[in-house]
């Protein structure tokens, strides 16, 4: 978030110059990194975009850029040419590949910025690679499969000094702004507790590994999904959807949402990097009295507590309480026994302060006052700017910074935000993988310098995980 600043456009960034030589090697647009220099006339105010995973939310995202009117689309690139069919009919000029490393080798000097939506488990390095490059980058959320990934990118996106936003659109969102203006208006006190809750995982969690298949799609290149997890046989329904129950792939219900629900926490609290916490989850059974063991897995649910040092903005400790798999806290008693709770599609942020109480639902929509009534007359200054156009402008948001350049304006989930906020949810995904290591419930003290788990050695083997050989990432 950021306070209202000047917003005039540069009127030289409106001048256009022609330039035959471009046009003869076959691009209609320049891109402003061959330029360069210090007052540089741009040929045209166009970003342009490579996009790494140009199927589903990759899919989404392109099309959104591309609304912005400032973004062309210059290449896409993905592993499963079936789900980049419509990104490619969409967008016939932009050049494909399928291999992102070959794209960023022969290409790079014909694209400005990168947007990645693959897999979690590849989203580090690639990010990385392009900020090596140069290029501004957009990633999809969690920012990255690993802790050590999540601290290292906010990092390089300092030494690069490069443009950057994860995709957790609701932090342009004008309901956590909204809801920071109540929060420091003393609206519900200090807050000490909060609760996010989701419906997900909508994917199988809590199974056994399914058995391999002979019959790889022929528009899919295996290999290059699996990229750095290591090499195993191809399974159905593995791609494009159900990854995200898998270790090895995705980080579960947290990493799929808790990028959206946990972010309003930190932005109304200043919350940044927890320093315990603790999990409980969900059991499987496959027999009688016969609990499943399923390491690969993540599990069908859980319950999960950290703990974040007292801020600038609070006056302790802050609690906070993540559940999945359907689980809900108690409904607060200010709602009426007819009025609804739990969120839109069993999504919700909740706060709980000295003096009042507020909740949000999915991307911190319809922030709401407890008891409900007191929303309508609610009255607090307003002291950060919108985002124009909420989620939905988080696209062109990033797309104007990058044209804009590093550090002349502040986005709502730059590297410096979304860095320390995924690091916090995978943190919580250790206790979840200490509860299956040790078969109970542990609480983790957390070194965040070290970064390292002080008292349960055994989870810190996935604060930074071995890559398969020629997708090893090396900061």
């Amino acid at each position: 978030m950021t306070e209202e600043k000047d917003k005039t456009p540069n009127p030289s960034r409106r001048q256009f110059i022609k330039s035959s030589a471009i046009a003869a090697a076959g691009f209609m647009i320049v891109p402003r990194h061959v330029l360069g220099g210090k007052g540089f006339i741009a040929p045209s105010d166009k970003l342009l975009i490579a996009g790494v995973g140009a199927g589903g939310k990759g899919q989404s995202d392109i099309a959104n850029f591309y609304k912005s009117g400032k973004a062309e689309i210059a290449f896409l690139c993905d592993v499963d040419d079936r789900r980049s069919a419509k990104s490619r009919s969409d967008f016939p000029k932009a050049k494909y590949y399928k291999d992102w490393r070959e794209m960023f080798d022969k290409e790079h000097k014909h694209f400005d910025a990168v947007s990645v939506s693959t897999p979690d488990h590849n989203h580090a390095i690639i990010t990385y690679n392009a900020m090596q490059l140069n290029k501004h980058v957009y990633v999809q959320k969690p920012l990255t499969h690993d802790i050590w990934e999540a601290r290292m990118l906010t990092e390089a996106a300092k030494k690069y000094k490069v443009v950057t936003q994860m995709g957790n659109q609701g932090s342009s969102n004008d309901g956590t702004r909204l809801m920071s203006e109540w929060y420091d208006a003393d609206l519900i006190g200090d807050v000490h507790t909060v609760y996010c809750w989701t419906n997900r995982p909508v994917w199988p969690q809590g199974i056994a590994w399914p058995p391999p298949q002979q019959n790889i799609p022929k528009e899919l290149d295996w290999d290059l999904w699996l990229g750095t997890a290591p090499k195993k046989d191809y399974v159905d329904k593995l791609v494009p959807f159900n990854w995200r129950g898998w270790w090895d792939y995705g980080t579960g219900a947290l990493g799929d949402m808790g990028c959206h629900l946990v972010e309003a926490p930190f932005r109304v609290l200043g919350i940044q990097y927890a320093k315990d916490v603790q999990a409980s989850v969900g059991s499987v059974y496959v027999d009688e009295f016969k609990e499943g063991h399923f390491p690969e897995s993540c599990p069908p649910s859980s319950h999960i507590t950290l703990t974040f040092p007292k801020t600038e903005k609070t006056k302790g400790d802050v609690t906070l309480h993540w559940m999945d798999g359907g689980i809900q806290p108690e409904r607060p008693v200010e709602l009426l026994a007819s009025e609804d709770f739990g969120g839109e599609e069993g999504n919700g942020t909740l706060f709980i302060g000295t003096k009042g109480k507020m909740f949000a639902s999915t991307y911190s929509d319809a922030p709401t006052l407890l008891p409900k009534a007191l929303t309508k007359d609610a009255k607090a200054p307003q002291k950060w700017a919108r985002v124009p156009g909420g989620a939905n402008g988080h696209y062109a948001q990033w797309v104007e910074g990058c044209i804009a350049g590093y550090g002349k304006t502040e986005l709502s989930s730059s590297f410096d935000k979304a860095g320390p906020l995924t690091e916090a949810l995978l943190m919580a995904n250790l206790a979840v993988r200490g509860h299956e290591l040790r078969g109970g419930r542990v609480k983790l003290v957390w070194d965040n310098q070290a970064m390292k788990v002080t008292n349960f050695d055994a989870v810190n083997q996935y604060i930074k995980r071995d890559y398969r050989e020629g997708f090893v990432l090396k900061a």
